[in-house]
């Protein structure tokens, strides 16, 4: 199950030339210092917004905050399931991360 996860997020980070999937134990993309998507032991994808981005989304979308390694992922929504069917529509929101990231203070 986690290996076939593993490929799914692999194959829509692809789709996404901007940037590269990083990490070997813990799957990440990151860009200007901040991390923007997480792929947990849990094989679960979450993706970083706004605050005001992260709650429309969460109501939009019918699902949570995103938790990794017991940590509750401050930004982060969970990807549900449902989504992962559709990694063309799947990459317009992890691109749309990667853009809220660019605006931030660089660390």
């Amino acid at each position: 199950m986690w290996d076939k996860r593993l490929k799914i997020y692999d194959e829509l980070v692809a789709k996404c030339p901007r940037f590269e999937r990083k990490g070997k134990t813990m799957p990440y993309t990151s860009a200007n210092g901040y991390m923007f998507s997480l792929f947990n032991k849990a094989g679960e994808i979450g993706i970083r917004f706004s605050k005001e981005v992260q709650e429309k989304y969460m109501k939009e979308l019918d699902t949570t905050i995103y938790k990794s390694y017991g940590a509750t992922m401050r930004g982060y929504i969970l990807i549900p399931d449902e989504m992962l069917k559709d990694l063309d529509n799947l990459a317009n929101y992890l691109n749309e991360s990667f853009d809220y990231v660019m605006t931030l203070e660089p660390k």
